[in-house]
């Protein structure tokens, strides 16, 4: 398994919509397993494959002791809304707003080994449900924001110096996961 890179908003396949996955195998298999890994070492709740530069229809998620990936998700809402709570993103770091998403969702898509999936949620994981299937879509939680939330979010993104920020995660990644070059080499 690998820790991969998390594309920081401005990169452009954040905002293409994904394309279906059509083949399944080991290295389908491989980079959920990268994905999920990656999803763990920054503590996020889902990670979609465009956030990690990979053009597909997938996400991993781990919310209240579920966990697992949907790969072609196809997302159903009800009318109805939750509450709005406070959202963040890995692709967007530093910043949360509250954003207003449906209370109940039902998702259907394939696992890994082109299984159905078909689940019903609500509360925090149809939220993320809701989030993952929106960067497939090529959309970002900012895109939610309306009014004063919506300005200010678009303030700190043009006011942040995502390259700074891209390094540092960069950094405190290669402290953690390590590396062949690091401790132990010859001085």
């Amino acid at each position: 398994m690998a820790i991969l890179s998390i594309r920081i908003i401005g990169d452009p396949v954040l905002r293409t919509v994904a394309e279906e996955v059509t083949t399944f195998g080991p290295e389908l298999a491989k980079l959920i397993d990268d994905m999920h890994q990656t999803m763990v070492d920054v503590r996020g709740a889902g990670l979609a494959a465009p956030q990690i530069g990979v053009n597909k229809r997938i996400f991993t998620y781990s919310v209240d002791g579920e966990e697992g990936c949907v790969i072609n998700p196809v997302l159903v809402a009800s009318d109805d809304m939750a509450a709005a709570e406070p959202e963040g993103c890995l692709s967007v770091p530093g910043l949360g707003f509250t954003v207003e998403r449906h209370r109940w969702v039902r998702i259907t898509g394939v696992d890994v080994h082109g299984e159905p999936i078909d689940m019903e949620a609500t509360g925090t994981l149809a939220k993320c449900f809701q989030h993952e299937t929106d960067h497939l879509d090529g959309k970002l939680y900012v895109d939610r924001l309306e009014g004063e939330d919506r300005k200010e979010a678009l303030r700190a993104i043009r006011m942040a110096n995502y390259d700074d920020v891209t390094a540092e995660t960069v950094a405190q990644r290669a402290r953690t996961v390590g590396s062949a070059f690091s401790a132990g080499a010859a001085e």
